[in-house]
């Protein structure tokens, strides 16, 4: 980050602590636009929840985050805007279609028709399930429910994307797909922030390493 500007997501000492149990450790980071962070760490460490803390779906016991500067609160609407995540099992609508339930997302954030219809497309395109688009979400195999589920996300526009070990259940073929959209997003100027557990897609996109729970 240039010196004087403000980075795009910053976490500041973060913690969360449940009825005495530390679920995150003391934890700072800072995020700008072009920027692969990737958050490693055992089971256990307190990877989800940090990207939990990060989309705002969960308080921060202590520390703070910040978007641009400003106090990330999910309930401003520039912030809904702004950040995508991918944090377990997305909400599936299981009497749409593959491409009716990515129509309905680009919907949401206000492309037309044309323009949503051809940005469902791209998104299954993008990891080779174009061939699937007819089906509903219980006739996917879990590898396939799993780039579904990206492609979901990876869909909306967003500034910031946060992802849950998106390799999860993902063959090497597959794994090089998921890294190829990353690096165009990348690219694009998006900041993403992603726990995994495969050093072959930290490498592939390029990012930078966070090791929660680590000490010096």
């Amino acid at each position: 980050m240039s010196p004087g500007r403000t980075a795009l997501l910053t976490a500041s000492e973060v913690t969360v602590t449940v009825d005495e149990q530390i679920l995150l450790p003391i934890t700072s980071l800072s995020l700008d636009a072009g920027q692969a962070l990737a958050v490693r760490g055992p089971n256990g460490a307190g990877k989800t929840t940090l990207l939990r803390v990060l989309a705002g779906l969960m308080p921060a016991t202590s520390g703070s985050v910040m978007l641009e500067g400003d106090p990330l609160h999910i309930r401003r609407g520039r912030h809904r805007a702004a950040v995508a995540a991918m944090i377990g099992p997305p909400p599936l609508a299981r009497d749409l279609t593959l491409v009716e339930q990515l129509r309905f997302v680009r919907a949401t954030w206000g492309d037309d028709a044309a323009t949503g219809e051809r940005a469902a497309r791209m998104a299954l395109e993008e990891l080779e399930i174009a061939n699937l688009e007819m089906r509903y979400p219980s006739e996917l195999s879990s590898g396939q429910l799993q780039l579904f589920s990206l492609a979901l996300t990876l869909a909306r526009p967003c500034r910031v994307l946060l992802l849950d070990e998106p390799e999860q259940r993902l063959d090497a073929h597959r794994r090089g797909l998921v890294a190829d959209a990353l690096r165009r997003r990348l690219k694009d100027g998006c900041a993403i922030a992603f726990a995994t557990h495969s050093t072959a897609l930290v490498g592939a996109v390029g990012s930078d390493v966070l090791t929660v729970g680590e000490t010096e």
